[in-house]
């Protein structure tokens, strides 16, 4: 079981991390107008998994502020952020932002994404909601980086996703 840290304090995950170089695990999960997309739905795009607990954390707003911003200019890139914030509360706070070039998606209807992703809190008073992670994904579905983030209010090394997608 792999352990990360939440204010210093280890909490454990369930499932496992993917690994640069293998198939991205396939995942089904609910976008802002309430329909289920899938990994294919980003078939031949380049992807950016920014995996957080909730947009109504700081950290979690900063980081997807960040690739909104970086990603988001890329060619052939899709940023989505993962949280297990409710449709209805992803798209306001992308509107309320100003945020036009993430994807947000939840667990909602795909909590299987938690586990298939090793994200998945079994422990604590987050158990239920994913770790802070990020995975690159190419246009042919393999992964190409990841970070499973140490301590949930960290922020993620923007550079080396960023690096990835080049």
């Amino acid at each position: 079981m792999t352990t990360v840290n939440l204010a210093g304090n280890p909490i454990h995950l369930a499932g496992e991390f993917p690994k640069v170089g293998a198939a991205a695990p396939a995942f089904s999960l609910v976008n802002t107008d309430l329909q289920d997309v899938t990994l294919k739905t980003y078939a031949g795009k380049k992807k950016v998994l920014n995996i957080v607990p909730s947009l109504d954390t700081p950290v979690c707003a900063t980081s997807t502020r960040k690739f909104n911003e970086e990603a988001g200019k890329l060619p052939n890139t899709v940023v989505l952020v993962i949280s297990a914030d409710l449709p209805f509360a992803s798209k306001r706070f992308c509107e309320t932002e100003g945020l036009t070039n993430v994807v947000a998606l939840s667990t909602m209807r795909g909590r299987d994404f938690m586990k298939n992703y090793g994200v998945e809190i079994s422990d604590s008073p987050l158990a239920g909601v994913t770790a802070r992670a990020v995975v690159v994904i190419d246009e042919n579905d393999k992964v190409t980086y990841t970070e499973l983030v140490p301590e949930i209010k960290q922020e993620p090394n923007y550079a080396a996703a960023l690096q990835a997608l080049r």
